[in-house]
């Protein structure tokens, strides 16, 4: 049976495009267009029609929403998470505090090693219960769309484990979920100084078991000094080829070491961090089909550079934003506050960083078709807010929660 919902006078609706593009770029990501007095009605999952109230004809719907003083915009798509995780590092947290540095920690055995011992030591059963928590909760907090990957496993079965989790989620869930495959993470303790050995383990034996049971729709490394190397990652997105896995990479977290270059070479659909940038790096964006993804709270929580977002927009390049929600780096998967910070340290507009998040974010998951704008036929994922002066109150009342209801697949979250 079809299911009409009508929001009906909006005080503001935000991204509508009647055709979307697949992604902002540079001057184009300053404008965010929109209708002041409007409607809008999704039927099942799909957005049908939109408009001016001043031209709405009667609509008999199943639900109607007066949404006098809100705004309406589409959900958050959030490119870059690892919410499938066992635990949390609190205890880093107090470290770091105390003067210790983020590779200090990973150097006696904290960090990404420290999160891949919980896991490997908790059933299937159980990370899917703790990530559920997670997932609900970003969605409540306006989420519609997610990337989600593995990397906390660093072994074949654990890293599957994460990848079948992640997968039961989408199944169980209206979200729309995207799986990354992050085997080359971090380098195992078993695998200490032979980094090689490791690398021929993820080329060998897990890059074919993800592919057969179909578990990932990308691939990703991190790229960065004391982790992987630009030849590692030459070799693993080769590699992935074979298995059609898209790349997606970490890469200048801390370090500027050719990896951005590397990306682009291999065609990536992002390359994620950025916070340490050259003129290099930009240049070998420039022309290029790759999306940067900026991670403001990962910034933030660690207290390193913010990535120079308005650099790269200046420099005719898209962004986007993405929350990078994980134990170590970004307790938390909170989109308000990734436009937010953004916006105040980052000094994106609020219009540009309501586009990264959206448009942005969505190409950044392969799904500019379905997702990150008000358009007929993509899907009926919206945000509701409260009521709020204009949509630059979203940013500047960062500690809010502004959001009343949210949306997903046309249902209410």
């Amino acid at each position: 049976m079809i299911k009409l919902i009508l929001l009906k006078n909006i005080k503001e609706l935000l991204q509508v495009r009647d055709t979307a593009p697949k992604k902002l770029s540079g001057a184009a990501m300053k404008a965010l267009p929109t209708i002041k007095n409007a409607w809008l009605l999704m039927e099942d999952d799909r957005i049908v029609d939109f408009g001016s109230m001043d031209n709405l004809k009667e609509i008999v719907a199943a639900e109607t929403i007066d949404c006098t003083g809100k705004t309406v915009l589409p959900a958050w798509c959030d490119s870059h998470t690892h919410l499938v995780y066992a635990g949390n590092r609190e205890q880093e947290f107090v470290d770091r505090i105390n003067g210790l540095s983020y590779q200090e920690i990973a150097e006696k055995g904290g960090g990404i090693v420290n999160s891949a011992k919980k896991l490997q030591n908790t059933s299937e059963a159980e990370l899917y219960a703790q990530s559920v928590v997670r997932l609900e909760e970003v969605m409540k907090l306006g989420t519609g769309a997610i990337e989600i990957k593995s990397g906390y496993g660093l072994t074949t079965e654990a890293e599957l484990k994460m990848l079948r989790v992640a997968k039961k989620l989408g199944d169980n869930y209206p979200i729309a979920i995207k799986t990354t495959f992050l085997g080359a993470h971090a380098v195992p303790t078993e695998f200490k100084g032979n980094k090689d050995g490791y690398m021929d383990l993820i080329c060998n034996e897990m890059l074919p078991k993800v592919a057969a049971e179909k578990l990932a729709d990308y691939v990703d490394i991190f790229c960065e000094e004391g982790y992987f190397s630009v030849a590692d990652t030459d070799r693993l997105l080769s590699e992935a080829k074979k298995y059609k896995l898209i790349p997606k990479i970490h890469v200048n977290q801390f370090n500027a070491i050719g990896g951005i270059a590397m990306g682009v070479q291999h065609n990536a659909l992002s390359v994620d961090h950025l916070e340490v940038l050259t003129a290099e790096d930009i240049k070998a964006l420039q022309g290029s089909h790759t999306m940067p993804v900026a991670l403001p709270s990962c910034s933030y929580f660690l207290s390193i550079p913010y990535t120079p977002g308005r650099d790269l927009i200046d420099s005719g390049l898209p962004l986007a934003l993405a929350t990078d929600y994980n134990p170590g780096s970004t307790p938390s998967g909170n989109m308000n506050f990734v436009v937010a910070t953004a916006c105040i340290k980052m000094k994106l507009t609020p219009e540009e960083a309501i586009n990264a998040a959206t448009i942005n974010g969505a190409y950044a998951m392969g799904l500019s078709d379905t997702h990150g704008s008000i358009t007929k036929g993509k899907k009926a994922n919206v945000i509701i807010t409260k009521k709020i002066p204009s949509y630059g109150y979203l940013p500047y009342a960062f500690g809010s929660n502004l959001i009343e209801a949210v949306f997903i697949n046309g249902q209410k979250v």
